[in-house]
């Protein structure tokens, strides 16, 4: 199957957060979102906002799993958060069992996932952020797999009745 990419800038926290709650509110069970980028690009907004599309409570304060390595969230599906950052090798993910949430029943959300992307599903979702500037994100998702283009063309989708609110206003155009 063919690549599907959609490429979004945020200038704000706030927008990051409306991007991840659109592609939360159009994942199921299984689903596995990549997130890749610099220290500050915007992951663990993101996040949050994927958190809000599945349902987390908006008063669970979602933080960065950095030293607990995993956070689990109850939604309308699990929500699993984690971060590889502080893991030197491979061996470390697979020995702290982190790669056996990709096959349980929720949504995993992996911040630092390109340290090792031979151990993602095919399946996933890759989201990568660059930062432009001080305020600017650009922020880019892709997918080979068939769900996972499945999942880019639900965010795509002109009348989501699954989202709060449309992102449209933030999508670069080519």
């Amino acid at each position: 199957m063919a690549e599907r990419v959609l490429i979004y800038n945020t200038v704000a926290d706030r927008e990051t957060i409306k991007l991840g709650q659109k592609l939360g509110s159009v994942l199921c069970k299984g689903d596995v979102i990549a997130l890749a980028g610099e220290l500050g690009s915007g992951k663990t907004c993101f996040a949050k906002g994927i958190a809000i599309g599945l349902g987390v409570s908006p008063e669970s304060v979602i933080t960065s799993p950095s030293f607990s390595l995993l956070n689990e969230y109850e939604g309308r599906y699990k929500f699993f958060h984690m971060d590889a950052y502080r893991l030197e090798n491979l061996s470390d993910f697979v020995s702290a069992g982190l790669d056996e949430y990709f096959y349980q029943d929720g949504v995993v959300a992996m911040e630092w996932a390109d340290r090792w992307p031979a151990i993602l599903p095919d399946w996933s979702v890759k989201v990568e952020f660059a930062i432009v500037d001080d305020r600017l994100r650009k922020i880019t998702l892709s997918g080979y797999h068939a769900r996972a283009v499945e999942i880019l063309n639900d965010i795509e989708a002109p009348c989501n009745k699954n989202s709060a609110s449309s992102v449209e206003s933030l999508r670069v155009m080519p």
